[in-house]
């Protein structure tokens, strides 16, 4: 009777634990699903939440910004700015990432920065309002022409390159020519094996012939995008050469010495300019320190006789 009371209180007490560990099982596997729902949705969540957030700071701020000034700024120009920024673009040789929309955004955003500069520059330096009114006003000129500065300067440097480099190029077409090879080969040499803004030029020439243009045309269109005179004069020729079927050699030859030519006497004019620049700084720099240097021992001596 005994062992039977003791069996069933043991088989109790195993229904008991059995059922109490089924519950906590069930309790834990739950528990643990619910977390795993908690953390994809932590994850999934930010996906769409921080899309915003997690996009580059150029797309996020930058180009909005740019978006902003860019209409401000065609508000502000003229009718015929574009063909005008368009034309300087070309001068400068078209740098890269740059075209009308970003120039005249640009002088917008340069315009601000400048306005904003110039404030906080005379605040610093504790100026009066005239002063302040103008470092401002200083600062909104600056930022707006910076753009245009910029391209004035890549234009400028592009053209005194071009004028260097153009008379050995020349030179290479000519011995190109006269070895045998036509004239589209000739220019395909100075691609090749030169640098700067004529091989530039020229590799631009041969791809429009390339995809259907005319040699003149081409030509022609290369010399409307520099303000090269001995460019100019170069196309010119070429194109009358090709018109009424004159040697190419022969006006390569022609055109590569008298290209050599101008660059002498441009040298010679430089070189006569000398004198003069030199002037200014010889005047309130050189002679003041040689004044200086030999006068003052004998300055020193008078006064120390005098003192004496």
């Amino acid at each position: 009777m005994v062992m039977l009371l003791l069996l069933g209180v043991v088989l109790i007490v195993s229904a008991l634990v059995l059922l109490a560990a089924a519950t906590t099982t069930d309790a834990e596997a739950s528990g643990v699903g619910r977390s795993l729902a908690v953390l994809q949705a932590m994850t999934d969540a930010p996906k769409e939440l921080t899309t915003e957030v997690d996009r580059p700071f150029s797309e996020r701020v930058l180009e909005p910004l740019q978006a902003r000034a860019l209409g401000v700024g065609r508000r502000l120009s003229g009718g015929d700015s574009a063909d005008r920024i368009r034309r300087k673009l070309d001068l400068a040789g078209n740098p890269a990432g740059w075209d009308v929309d970003r120039v005249v955004s640009g002088k917008v955003i340069g315009a601000v920065a400048g306005l904003a500069a110039g404030l906080v520059l005379g605040l610093l330096l504790g100026l009066s309002t005239p002063a302040l009114v103008a470092a401002v006003a200083a600062g909104l000129a600056l930022g707006f022409l910076a753009p245009g500065l910029y391209l004035y300067q890549q234009a400028y440097d592009r053209t005194q390159r071009i004028t260097k480099d153009l008379p050995d190029a020349i030179d290479l077409m000519t011995i190109s020519v006269e070895s045998g090879l036509g004239f589209d080969a000739a220019v395909q040499q100075v691609a090749r094996n030169t640098q700067g803004p004529v091989a530039d030029e020229f590799a631009r020439v041969l791809r429009e012939m390339q995809i259907g243009q005319g040699r003149s045309a081409a030509l022609r269109a290369m010399a409307d995008r520099t303000d090269v005179a001995d460019l100019k004069s170069f196309v010119s020729a070429m194109v009358q050469a090709d018109s009424f079927g004159i040697p190419v050699a022969q006006v390569l030859r022609v055109q590569g010495g008298e290209m050599r030519v101008k660059r002498r006497q441009r040298a010679e004019e430089k070189a006569q300019q000398v004198p003069v620049k030199i002037t200014v700084p010889l005047i309130f720099f050189i002679l003041p320190c040689l004044f200086v240097a030999v006068m003052g021992p004998a300055a020193i001596s008078i006064m120390d006789g005098g003192l004496g």
